[in-house]
């Protein structure tokens, strides 16, 4: 028999789930079938032998439901325990990784979930039991209902629950999905009056309260039950239905409500959909891949999340209506219009930078006051190393870009010879974007690149200090070469330069170029070689002992997940390991001192195996890593129990440390023949 997925709300009296199903744990590897063109896959890495479902997009990964807790009270009518909220980070390929308890303060003991988020990820709305002052309440036939709540996010959990108006003590409210520009929840309800068992109703954002409910008519619903309603980008409605025609049980349709007059309600077909139970689908903003549940045969549990890529679209849907945006470029000596310059867009991290981490070269620079620790630096590359532009102004100086709904933006302005600009482009907000004007200024300098390698292994050197000297002021400048080697540096053409290259275990190296090398942009002759003082200099790139400080790696209080989009340093440190294979090192992590000293030494070891998992995700053996929590015992500040400190400073020990303990890169002297 398959799962009756109402059930799984909670709201019928019996449950009878189907036969045990396989349970093939041998590998966690994503094994991928493939449909109509689209890619699912069971996602092995969070689903139980429990009934896992209803998984929602949040910062950069998904928070779902799960009864997967082994301990706690247990529901008698589904003879699980009651259903709590997780959240999975998406590692490489957006496969989930290992799941960590979402939130303290919306678990209750009780039933949570599903839930959904605005855009920002600030405010939450989900789905719980009926609960007053922490005490259930029954209608008049002794039936504990569903209720839609709100909360928001504050310094260190979820915080302000508030029951939304429309709920009430005689019928059931549940599944909240809110509409991407925030003015309207739809949602699930037993509802009298309607045309089945549950119907799918909308109320719409007034003020600062919300309409009556309205019931979305004949069109979505039926004599059976319109259930897990998912709003997308485009206006498509996607939701589960057994009273619409289907492949067997829930079915997952859409239905194209963009327009005054509604689409056809479409059956998403295969691999959606199954003779079993298929509901809980969600898709991201771009349209191509996402995540559904079902009680299909083959799985790991009673329900379990399966992801789906599809590289050509979902059936029946348009894709989401892009933001046009007019730029236009001006010359700011001349103010003239400038055409063929490049702009590139690219996507806007939550920490304000690019996204991708990869546009970056990585810098290990010492700590002003500390003479063994190493920080983390990122540095944007080259605008020409940043691949290729998103589009090229007309000799009028103007671009039409076209920006995909639901994110922010880093606009990337150049033209050669002038300096390039960086705009900030907030698209996230409903509504045409401006007009935007750049303003490009003429460079005075002219960048050279270079490399820095060993001189009798050709090898890389990382971190090296250059000390410029310009000729015809004597003004000096220190820059630091990147993990790799090279470095960049903006040269006035009309000067004399003496570049020290220093690095220890390398006899320094003095290099000078001239005006005229500059202006012909002779970048070969920037490449220098440093001789090495002994072999162990080549074998330790990075002296074994090196701690290298995780500055921008960052936790919530209370919480072991790393905090989502503040991983950068993570992913340079990731680029590290890749760099120099015999690396191994220990990943030390620390807490605050609020909170009991036990409690917040299990958390740290928690925190230092958060870091691994999100390195082991992406390829890093695992035997070059070891992790140790120190709690709070080496706090960085004087900010112990009892001493008032600000939040900022409380983040100062919420850190994770890297220690270098071994490293041995072997390479062969030139000529050698080895």
């Amino acid at each position: 028999m398959r799962t009756a997925t109402l059930i799984l709300v909670f709201l019928l009296p019996v449950l009878v789930f189907g036969q045990k199903k396989s349970k093939n744990r041998k590998t966690d590897e994503v094994q991928v079938a493939a449909i109509n063109d689209i890619e699912y896959y069971n996602v092995r890495t969070i689903n139980t032998s429990a009934l896992d479902f209803s998984p929602v997009f949040y910062q950069n990964g998904i928070v779902y439901v799960s009864s997967r807790l082994k301990s706690g009270p247990v529901d008698r009518k589904i003879g699980e325990t009651f259903f709590e909220l997780f959240y999975s980070e998406l590692g490489p390929k957006d496969v989930p990784a290992k799941p960590v308890n979402f939130s303290v303060e919306l678990n209750s003991r009780l039933h949570e979930g599903p839930v959904c988020f605005n855009r920002e990820g600030n405010r939450i709305f989900f789905t719980r039991n009926n609960l007053r002052d922490g005490i259930t309440r029954a209608d008049a036939k002794g039936r504990v209902g569903l209720k839609i709540y709100e909360a928001v996010r504050g310094e260190y959990d979820w915080e302000n629950l508030t029951e939304l108006p429309f709920n009430s003590d005689d019928f059931s409210c549940m599944h909240p999905s809110l509409s991407p520009d925030g003015t309207r929840i739809f949602f699930a309800s037993d509802k009298p009056g309607g045309y089945g068992g549950f119907d799918l109703y909308v109320v719409e954002r007034k003020g600062n309260t919300w309409s009556g409910m309205i019931n979305l008519g004949p069109e979505v619903n039926t004599p059976g039950n319109e259930v897990f309603p998912f709003t997308h980008e485009t206006g498509a409605l996607f939701f589960a239905s057994d009273g619409h025609k289907g492949l067997g049980g829930m079915d997952v349709f859409s239905i194209d409500l963009s327009t005054r007059t509604w689409g056809a309600v479409t059956n998403l077909g295969e691999p959606f959909n199954s003779r079993g139970d298929d509901f809980g689908f969600i898709l991201n903003p771009d349209g191509n891949a996402g995540f559904f549940s079902s009680d299909r045969a083959g799985g790991v549990g009673k329900d379990d999340i399966y992801g789906f890529r599809a590289p050509h679209g979902i059936r029946g849907l348009a894709r989401p209506q892009e933001t046009p945006l007019l730029a236009t470029v001006y010359d700011g000596v001349n103010n003239r219009r400038m055409p063929r310059a490049t702009l590139r867009v690219f996507e806007r991290g939550s920490d304000g930078l690019i996204a991708n981490t990869a546009l970056y070269n990585v810098e290990l620079a010492p700590i002003p006051g500390s003479a063994h620790e190493l920080t983390l630096r990122l540095v944007r590359k080259r605008d020409e190393e940043l691949g290729p532009p998103t589009a090229t102004t007309n000799r009028d100086g103007e671009a039409q870009l076209l920006l995909p709904p639901g994110k922010d933006y880093i606009l990337v302005a150049h033209a050669a010879g002038y300096a390039s600009q960086e705009i900030l482009l907030l698209a996230k907000s409903p509504g045409q974007l401006k007009p935007v004007d750049i303003i490009l200024e003429p460079e005075s300098c002219i960048t050279l690149s270079g490399n820095i390698l060993s001189r009798d292994y050709n090898t890389r050197v990382p971190g090296a200090l250059l000390r410029i000297v310009q000729e015809r002021s004597g003004r000096e400048e220190y820059i630091r070469a990147a993990i790799d080697g090279k470095f960049d540096y903006c040269f006035d053409p009309e000067s004399d330069y003496t570049i020290y290259f220093e690095k220890d275990g390398y006899a320094s190296e003095r290099y000078q170029i001239t005006a005229a090398q500059i202006r012909a942009g002779e970048q070969s002759a920037l490449n220098v070689k440093l001789a090495a003082g002994s072999e162990a200099s080549i074998r330790e790139p990075l002296r074994e002992g090196t701690v290298i400080l995780l500055q921008n790696l960052y936790y919530d209080f209370n919480k072991s997940a790393v905090r989502t989009g503040e991983a950068r340093d993570l992913d340079a440190l990731l680029r590290l390991l890749e760099l120099f294979p015999s690396m191994q090192i220990e990943l030390a992590s620390h807490t605050d001192s609020r909170g009991a000293s036990d409690y917040n030494l299990q958390l740290s070891v928690k925190r230092a195996d958060s870091a691994k998992d999100f390195l082991v995700q992406r390829g890093v053996d695992p035997s070059r890593i070891r992790t140790v929590g120190y709690g709070e015992t080496r706090l960085k500040n004087g900010c112990k129990d009892g001493v008032a400190c600000s939040e900022a400073e409380h983040q100062q020990n919420r850190r994770t440390e890297v220690r270098v303990i071994r490293m041995d890169e072997r390479s062969s002297p030139l000529g050698s023949g080895n």
